[in-house]
């Protein structure tokens, strides 16, 4: 379905540094419920989910010889559900695999500690590091440390590319292809009208849930506040939603930005990249998973 819209590099409220901290919070717990819910009967299976079953299908069994950076983490996200649903469903190839299962790292330019230590807690296939990343610069240590194991390293954007300005997602894409193997763009949003809708949806799904989550698991009254008296969260999550289908780029303009990224080697190193594209229901008839996966030819 083609874009009823030009790109837009609009602002995010909660990419602001004056936007509270609390709220911060709240938004993007909101967000990984979005990203790890599995209603039933509405739902087919979570986004998180969908996720986990596109890397098995496209990466096939070499999704073990791969190390899966998220480099956009922010309080977690979707990474520890994605990570979860991979390893329990994936067939070892062998006893080393089982054992081992596949690797996934949580990153960000502003380390989120608490929440990836509770996170890393529950699965041996999950860790952090505690340090600031930048996407674009990626330490020579990170990504070094693993393929010295012999791993590949595959770098996870999940509801995080659309932040990246023109100029931001060229150096972050150049910076993949010099020290990566791998990278998936995944998304719920774009500039469809289905696009545009699932934000609204998101909202009534707030509103709907928000006594549940914000008294039995939060343990937050305050939430209730700024969700019906005073709607600064709704306003936000809806507002921002919107605001991130029209940010959203089409496969064909991310693949524009690869090919125009000015990494090493030029268009021949391009040339070594397969990309991959599409959308995957997981909520009929609005819910989607938009993806972009890009690997190095074999």
């Amino acid at each position: 379905m083609a874009p009823l819209l030009p790109r837009m590099h609009l602002f995010e409220i909660d990419d602001q540094p004056w936007f509270p901290p609390w709220f911060r919070s709240k938004v993007q717990a909101a967000l990984t419920i979005a990203w790890t819910a599995h209603i039933p009967f509405l739902q087919t299976r979570s986004p998180a989910q969908t996720v986990a079953n596109l890397l098995s299908d496209t990466l096939g069994q070499a999704v073990f010889d791969h190390v899966f950076i998220d480099f956009c983490a922010g309080a977690g996200g979707p990474t520890p559900s994605i990570e979860r649903h991979l390893n329990a469903t994936l067939p070892p190839s062998s006893q080393q695999n089982e054992k081992e299962g596949v690797q996934f790292v949580l990153t960000d330019l502003h380390p989120h500690v608490p929440d990836w230590k509770k996170a890393a807690a529950e699965s041996s296939h999950l860790s952090y590091v505690a340090d600031p990343v930048d996407a674009a610069n990626a330490p020579a240590n990170l990504v070094g440390q693993y393929k010295d194991k012999g791993k590949k390293v595959f770098r996870l954007f999940n509801l995080a590319f659309h932040h990246f300005d023109d100029p931001l997602a060229r150096a972050i894409l150049k910076n993949t292809v010099e020290t990566s193997d791998g990278f998936g763009i995944f998304e719920l949003q774009d500039r469809t009208l289905p696009g545009l809708l699932m934000p609204i949806l998101f909202g009534i799904c707030i509103l709907l849930s928000a006594p549940y989550y914000a008294l039995c698991v939060w343990h937050s009254p305050w939430t209730l506040v700024f969700t019906y008296l005073i709607p600064v969260l709704p306003f936000v999550l809806v507002g921002d939603g919107i605001v991130s289908a029209l940010r959203t780029r089409t496969p064909e303009e991310v693949t524009h930005l690869l090919r125009t990224c000015g990494a090493e080697g030029g268009p021949a190193e391009i040339e070594k990249w397969e990309v991959k594209s599409g959308n995957e229901i997981f909520m009929w008839p609005i819910g989607r998973v938009n993806w972009i996966i890009a690997t190095r030819k074999r």
